[in-house]
């Protein structure tokens, strides 16, 4: 961050009445531009709100800074109204490289979505999933009944797939996590920790008895029978955090909570 002047900020606020009132506070003593005018954004309010403003919004390649407003907040810095400028200006950058999701459903539709978080694979009914998996073209599981499995980024690895219990990976490790959610057979499977370019190809076996649904983030699709999912090779988004709060030392401390 530039700090010969005052960079231009786009609020951005969930609706939530701590964010809009935060929202007017901070519009009134720094002013309000547009996200395609502004240097760097600030997401005022919870973890999904964040995740909702990067794909709104990632594609102008803007930095992101959030402050927390909302339930649940590990991609967010503490909200204080005073000394925000000076923050930006110390913030230190953290840069996302989202999965790219394509699936193609039962009535012959291909819809693609990003994941900065993880995509992940249920089932729909009280039938559980069964689903092959093949990997850069290359099947390495023949069937898995499971009620789900999902492929997670680095700095998702502490949210869904650390509930389903899957590995929290560092930030630059150039790897994504594939976690199965409840596998009866293989019973004992893990999943596994692959590298980021991997393409990872999940089959639906039986979608008509057993329908499966694909979540990209919070963007749904129903009836699935391929998903395909791989990094993004032409998004990148970058994050700014506080030095002491910075998301490298969020994930790390993850791992040493008893």
């Amino acid at each position: 961050m530039d700090s010969a002047q005052t960079p231009r900020v786009a609020f951005l606020a969930s609706a939530s009445p701590d964010a809009q009132e935060a929202l007017h506070a901070l519009v009134a003593e720094h002013g309000q531009h547009e996200p395609g005018e502004a240097e760097v954004l600030c997401a005022l309010g919870g973890d999904g709100f964040m995740l909702q403003t990067l794909h709104r919004h990632g594609a102008l390649g803007k930095p992101v800074y959030g402050m927390k407003l909302g339930g649940v907040g590990f991609l967010m810095n503490q909200y204080r109204q005073e000394d925000l400028i000076e923050r930006l200006r110390a913030a230190e950058p953290s840069v996302l490289r989202p999965l790219e999701m394509i699936a193609q459903t039962e009535s012959g539709a291909s819809v693609g979505s990003l994941a900065y978080n993880e995509v992940s694979l249920l089932r729909q009914t009280r039938q559980a999933a069964h689903l092959s998996i093949e990997l850069n073209g290359k099947l390495r599981l023949e069937e898995l009944i499971c009620d789900g499995v999902l492929v997670s980024t680095p700095a998702g690895s502490t949210a869904y797939n650390f509930s389903a219990q899957g590995p929290i990976m560092p930030l630059g490790a150039s790897v994504i996590a594939l976690t199965p959610i409840a596998a009866f057979r293989p019973r004992r499977w893990r999943g596994a920790l692959l590298k980021a370019q991997t393409e990872v190809r999940f089959r639906v076996l039986d979608p008509y008895k057993r329908p499966v649904s694909a979540t990209a983030d919070s963007h749904e699709v129903r009836d699935v029978v391929d998903v395909v999912i791989r990094e993004s090779q032409d998004r990148v988004v970058t994050l700014l955090f506080d030095p002491e709060h910075n998301l490298e030392e969020r994930i790390l401390s993850e791992q040493f909570v008893v």
